[in-house]
Parts: structure tokens; sequence; C-alpha cells
């Protein structure tokens, strides 16, 4: 009991240095998520996943289901104005609960979860039933121990070991008729007490918590209330069922009782009574978890707002708007109003300036609101959207793909999203810049005119300012807004705060100079 109690406390000593480290912009201990192979169009534009990205400032995550739970959520945020607000209730409640999200993230970080347990355990309770379902045996394993400890005694007081003999070569007789199949059933559920007791002990905690009229949280401990407890039994059953890797075990508790049987015909009923269950109670140990990171990150940033959520043609209305990954004690925030009064803004701007990471700024901050999670923000009003992008593009040697090529791919992948219908956001950061200038001009402009008969907001950084005159064109659909720099004392300084109008200062020139390349 003291031993558990010590490695209890080391988990929840590394917990909170761990979060005073996250406070401070230092790198959070949890897993980054960089072998996540989850797609979404917006994954390396956004920073979604690897070291220093979105999924590793959330992620308190312990076992394989939370993981996969929480990259699904970033991926593919929810769409319904009743789901996500749920869920923001459901956030803001339990990050009022920090100590209980602490001891569920320390209980799972008390038994390491490996590889491939959890398949082998979703095979085996697919397996059908063999034992528990014959009626002499269910007889005779009671009757036959009863038979061997009376042997045992009557040999021990009267020196005749003949009953006690035919016992025991009954009890190897019938061992040995299900021998093979005991084995099979070994390799499925032997060893797996940690990864049971894992999951059970996040399920155990996470029933104090406090719901409220929560929905969310009143649904989930609906889900899990018989599953605290049944996993917990599963976990006792399989530590006993590995008993039989114990010599002495193996043969005197056979010999006598039927160990292997008895463990075997536990084990089956307890599949036959919980089949039905088992899949929805470790999905809900996801579930658990996805809610304890986005909690974690709601506590840790109380001066984030929670954003209102709408319906009706896509919107985005912000004010104090900067991006959380950002690692600045206070990052230059921005506001911004979007779909109401305008579809597309076109953003100049000389490099650096901070363009790129204003499109982002955007993106992340509406990913965070789709996820049921507070947003860097003042205020913070939208409507469910889907998220498309193309801001950081590469080339692929593996593919025999050239960054051009990659780059139209990616914008032939947002229309055809946006074909669809759905209502969505589209980043697009300097498109083209693999051809001439005039070819650039023509496609960038047939581009944004072909965007603006969906239904979709988008924002365009570019460098060419020829593509401001759209605003004159296209007057409510397009407005142009820029990002400037200034030079002071031969020093290059940036506001990076978004203006209305188009860009008029340039950096290119004067930077080349300043490092004698010209």
């Amino acid at each position: 009991n003291l031993q558990s109690a010590k490695q209890l406390s080391e988990k929840m000593l590394f917990i909170n240095e761990n979060e005073l480290r996250v406070i401070n912009h230092g790198e959070n201990g949890f897993n980054d998520g960089k072998e996540i192979t989850a797609t979404a169009i917006y994954r390396d534009d956004l920073d979604i996943f690897g070291p220093r990205s979105l999924y590793h400032l959330l992620n308190r995550t312990t076992t394989s289901h939370g993981s996969e739970a929480l990259s699904a959520l970033l991926t593919s945020p929810l769409r319904s104005k009743k789901e996500i607000n749920e869920r923001q209730e459901a956030t803001r409640h339990f990050a009022a609960q920090p100590e209980l999200g602490q001891l569920i993230a320390a209980q799972g970080l008390l038994h390491a979860e490996t590889e491939g347990n959890m398949n082998d355990l979703s095979e085996w309770m697919e397996t059908p039933q063999k034992l528990a379902g014959i009626a002499w045996l269910n007889i005779i394993r009671i009757a036959l121990p009863v038979w061997n400890i009376a042997a045992l005694l009557y040999y021990l007081s009267e020196n005749n070991p003949l009953p006690l003999i035919a016992g025991v070569a009954l009890s190897w007789l019938i061992i040995s008729v299900f021998l093979k199949y005991i084995h099979t059933q070994h390799k499925l559920i032997g060893k797996k007490q940690p990864i049971l007791e894992q999951y059970g002990s996040i399920l155990q905690y996470f029933g104090q918590t406090d719901a409220g009229n929560i929905t969310r949280l009143r649904s989930l401990k609906e889900k899990t209330a018989s599953g605290r407890q049944e996993i917990l039994k599963l976990s006792k059953l399989a530590a006993s069922f590995d008993q039989r890797l114990n010599l002495v075990v193996f043969m005197f508790a056979n010999s006598l009782l039927l160990y292997d049987v008895q463990c075997m015909i536990a084990l089956e009923k307890w599949r036959s009574r919980n089949r039905g269950h088992f899949s929805e109670w470790v999905d809900c140990v996801g579930s658990i978890e996805t809610l304890n990171s986005l909690s974690v990150f709601a506590f840790n940033n109380p001066g984030y707002c929670y954003p209102t959520v709408g319906e009706g043609a896509p919107l985005i209305k912000a004010t104090g708007m900067a991006h959380p990954l950002m690692q600045l004690k206070a990052p230059v925030a921005n506001d911004l109003c979007i779909g109401k009064e305008d579809k597309l803004l076109l953003v100049t701007g000389s490099n650096m300036s901070g363009k790129s990471t204003f499109l982002r700024t955007i993106g992340i901050n509406l990913l965070l609101a789709q996820c049921g999670a507070p947003v860097y923000a003042d205020t913070f009003a939208f409507t469910p959207m889907n998220i498309l992008s193309s801001i950081r593009i590469s080339d692929s040697l593996q593919e025999n793909t050239s960054y051009f090529m990659a780059e139209l791919k990616r914008l032939h992948d947002i229309i055809a999203e946006l074909e669809k219908g759905a209502p969505a956001l589209v980043l697009i950061d300097e498109v083209l810049r693999g051809t001439n200038s005039d070819d650039k001009t023509y496609g960038s402009e047939a581009f944004i005119r072909k965007l603006l008969r969906y239904p979709c907001i988008a924002l365009f950084a570019t460098h060419d300012l020829s593509l401001s005159e759209l605003e004159k064109a296209l007057p409510q659909e397009v407005n142009n807004y820029c990002f400037e720099s200034s030079i002071e004392n031969g020093e290059l300084l940036f506001d990076y705060t978004l203006h209305r109008g188009v860009a008029k200062n340039k950096n290119a020139s004067f930077l080349m100079e300043k490092m004698g390349i010209i």
C-alpha cells in the first residue's frame, strides 16, 4: 500500500511540475503525437501534430483510446451547435475540478499501455463461450475439488493415497481435454492486469465527478457506472489466471482444484455478462481523457474565452485574437470580422510581417472552438464550418511531386471539398509561387472569383498588390487588409497589427542590403 501511494505521489508530482512548465511556455511532457497518422487538409498548415503542436499543447491522455479520441476530434471537429455547446459546458464544468482531473491522469500514468494489448482484449471479447456452457463440467468443477481435498485429508490421517491419486488423475484428464483452448485464451487475456487496472481506475475516478446538470457529464457517468467495477473485476480475474505461469500453482492448484478450468469459466461468465458493454466502456475512457485534456487547457488559460456558436452562413467575429502556440507572454492580438459584410479578405504585407501567422491564428482558434474548448481571444463568435487551407506546401521526392504540382493538388482538394456544399473557412497563403508573375496574377484572380461562388469565407494572403483591385471589381465580397512594416534608425520594425487597406512598405531589398547580399 505504501509503495502504491509512493508511485501515485510521483505521478502527481510529475503532473504538477509539467503543468507549471507548460504555463511558463515550456514543453509538455506528454506525447506530442508525431506518430499519429490521422489526416486533415489543414494538418500541417495549422501544426496539429508533432513537437510544439496543438495536439502536444492539449494532450493529457495516457491510453490508446484517449490518444485516438483526441486526434479524431482535432481532425474531425464538431459541426453541430448543440454538440459544441454541450462539450463547452462539460469542459467548463470539469475544468473546475482540477484535482480530480489530475488523479485521473495520474492513475492512467501508473500503468503503461503496451502496444497491441487492447487488440488482444478485443479479440478475446469476440471469442465464443466454450467451458461455461458445459453442464457436467460445471458440476464436476465443484464436486472434484471437494473430493480431492477430502481425499488429501483422508491420506494425511489414514496414509491411504488411492482416493487422492484417482482424483488428481481425473483432474489432469479433464484439464488435458481443454488445455489447448485454455492456452489460446491465456495468450489473449494473459498479462492484461496493468491495462485493465489503467482503464478501470480512470472510469472509477471519473465516477467521483460532480456532473451537476451537465448533459455530457451525466451521460458519461451513466454509461460507465457498471463498467467501473466490472473492468476492475476483469483485472483481478486476469491476474488470477496469470498465476498459472507459476509452476507451483500450475501443478498443485490444477491437481487439486482444477485451477485453469475455474479461472476460464469465471472469465467466460464475465465475458458473457459484459460483452455488449466492453467496447462502449473503453470508448468512454477515450472520451474522459479527451475531456480532461481540454479541461486542463481551459484551467491553464483562464483568460481565454468560450466562443459563441451561431447558425447559418459562415461567420467569424473576434476581438483580441492571438495564436495559442506562440511562446510569448503577450503576443499581438488582432480583431476580425468576416462573413457579415464580405466573403474574402485579401491580406497583403511584406515578408515576416505576420500574414501567415494571422491565417494560422484564425484557423487554430476556429478548430479549438469547434472542439468545445476556449480560444485565445477576448470575444469569439462563429458558425461551425470546415477548415480548408493551403499555407505550408512541400515537394516530395518519394512521390516525385514538385512544389508547384503539390500546390495545385492542394487547391484541387479545396475545390473538391467546396463542391460538396458544406460551409467552410478557406485559408490561402501566396499561391502559384512556381510560375511567372502574369500567370500567377491571372490564376490567383480566377481562383478568388471561383471561391466566391461557394458558401465559404476566405482569407487570401499575397504579395501581389495588383490583386487589390478586386475590391473595386467585387464590392461587398472582397476587402483589402494588410500588415505593415517600417524602417526606423536603420532597423526593420513590425507591429503585427491588421490594418485596413493595401500594404505600402517593402523590406526584401532593405534586408538584402543590410546582410550584404546586394
